[in-house]
């Protein structure tokens, strides 16, 4: 993943994170790596040093209300990362090998604990939930939508910009749950190698 730049030194220190963003960050934290039924709001307050009536302060729907939050945010920020490696790329099919060499890394570097935290929750709420099933349906298509435009830019016809954006998606978030499994990161190259191919043959093809 893209390294942090470090702020100058004569830089004030970053204001301490509040009592909500440590809510939401724990929530995040604590979803991604034990799933929405495994993560109880007090092991969500306990790890944030919050208080239980704090996490419903700010959340007074409780679990799913927080969830919500954290799924939306989660998914800015993964969209965020996605259109750093793509600015920083020479093309598209670069942009998403550079990506999913940076899950790769992340997965090696915390133990493969870490992983998409919007698919985890889907995995768990998917047929229980629907306010959170719709969650995760619109973080999914905003992926899908920037990545289809991508494509779409790189001189593949729009009908084909969204399959192949589909095909992408779900390469990443199947090597995720191999990796995981699997405690390797085979997985994930195997299926980065694959997303490339896919967009190499349809720009390839866009260009005969």
């Amino acid at each position: 993943m893209p390294s942090a730049t470090l702020p100058p030194t004569d830089a004030p220190p970053p204001d301490p994170p509040t009592t909500r963003e440590r809510i939401v960050y724990s929530g995040a934290e604590l979803f991604r790596r034990q799933g929405y039924a495994g993560t109880g709001i007090k092991h969500i307050a306990a790890h944030a040093d919050a208080t239980l009536g704090s996490v419903y302060h700010f959340f007074p729907g409780g679990k799913d209300q927080l969830a919500d939050e954290v799924l939306r945010t989660g998914g800015s920020f993964f969209l965020a990362l996605y259109e750093a490696f793509a600015a920083a790329a020479l093309d598209l099919p670069s942009a998403v090998r550079d990506f999913f060499a940076g899950a790769a890394e992340t997965l090696q570097n915390t133990g493969y604990a870490d992983a998409c935290p919007i698919a985890t929750v889907a995995g768990d709420i998917a047929s229980t939930n629907p306010l959170l099933r719709e969650t995760t349906a619109q973080v999914f298509e905003s992926w899908l939508g920037a990545l289809a435009e991508d494509a779409v830019e790189a001189g593949i016809p729009a009908e084909r910009a969204r399959p192949l954006a589909l095909s992408v998606l779900a390469l990443l978030e199947g090597a995720f749950l191999l990796s995981r499994s699997l405690r390797s990161v085979e997985p994930m190259f195997a299926c980065g190698a694959a997303a490339v191919g896919l967009l190499e043959d349809a720009i390839a093809e866009a260009r005969t």
